[in-house]
């Protein structure tokens, strides 16, 4: 398994990882962006690249309907007069 370099576009920040996990969506740890990595040198020169979609590595964002809305707040009832 060759490992590459390779910098996010948002931010700048260096990064290396496994040519195998080209076309997966990270999170950057530096800006927190979310990005695709991009293809190795190797693969870009042979034509093997097909970025991934959907649920990758571990930066799933779930969408509008598959997040739980927050239970509606009661206000508290005001004090009992005598």
């Amino acid at each position: 398994m060759a490992e590459f370099k390779f910098s996010c576009p948002f931010c700048g920040q260096h990064l290396q990882c496994d040519e195998q996990l080209a076309g997966r969506q990270i999170t950057c740890p530096a800006c927190h962006h979310l990005m695709t990595i991009p293809p190795s040198p190797a693969q870009a020169a042979q034509g093997n690249y097909a970025p991934e979609s959907g649920m990758t590595w571990a930066t799933f964002v779930p969408t509008p309907k598959e997040v739980q809305p927050a239970p509606p707040t009661v206000p508290p009832k005001p004090p009992a007069k005598e």
